[in-house]
Parts: structure tokens; sequence; C-alpha cells
């Protein structure tokens, strides 16, 4: 990860909110709804929008529509209408969508690595009152 971070060097006088070539991929990606919507399109493959609610049973109506419409304008996700009776509209992952799936498959791993470690420092913290992360030499 650090040879990483020393791959990319911002400007010195680039704002951080702006310098962050990572921030509007999570602004994108990352919404609350926006990666189990994801996830469903890129492992269950082609939907109709009572499946994907179905399938994401926490999501309201109203926010599942949003989120839709949000995706399609992204390029994320496409919204085949097909002219029967009564009218079908189904919901597909985009090429551009899949190609975060690498994207979701690296912070799966992250998450089966590193989710216990989360908890467990949670949890010290909440047990201390005070962080108890392992202390460590600022770097230079």
């Amino acid at each position: 990860m650090h040879a990483e971070r020393a791959a990319w060097t911002p400007p010195a006088s680039a704002d951080p909110e702006q310098a962050c070539p990572v921030a509007p991929v999570v602004d994108i990606v990352f919404s609350r709804w926006t990666t189990p919507i994801l996830w469903t399109l890129n492992y269950q493959g082609r939907q109709r929008f009572v499946e994907l609610q179905r399938r994401i049973t926490t999501i309201t109506p109203k926010v599942l529509t949003q989120r839709l419409r949000q995706l399609e304008r992204d390029g994320l996700v496409v919204r085949t209408y097909h002219p029967e009776v009564p009218p079908r509209v189904e919901y597909e992952i985009s090429d551009l969508g899949r190609s975060l799936a690498p994207l979701f498959a690296h912070l799966a791993e992250w998450a089966t690595a590193h989710l216990g470690d989360v908890e467990r420092a949670r949890h010290a913290y909440d047990d201390t009152g005070t962080a108890a992360a392992p202390q460590h030499t600022p770097r230079r």
C-alpha cells in the first residue's frame, strides 16, 4: 500500500478535497444503496424492478428508483424498456459498471482479511473510551 501511495503525488498546492483521485469514485459508487444494487446486478444478471426490490429487502421503492436513475445517468446501469402489455422494464449492469468488479473483489478480500481487526479495534476503543489502536511511528 505504501508503494502505491508513492506512485501518485498530488501537486503541493492542491486542495485536499479535489486532489484525491478516489473521491469522485467514492461519491459515485459507494453511496448507501449503489453498492448492493451493482453487486446484485453483477452477480444475478438482468433484473426487473420488483426482483431487485425483493433481493435488496431494506430499500424503499422510492430510493431504489432514485438510485437506478442515477446509476443509469452515470452509465453504470442499462435500463431496457419493453413495450409490451403490461410494459416491462429491466435493469442490467453496463460494461462500465462491470469494470468495477475487480474493485469490489479487492474490497471483499480486504473485508475478509480485516473486518475482524476493525471489530476488535472498535471493541477495544469502546471498552477503554480511548483510541486503542497499535502505536506506530509517524512517517517522514
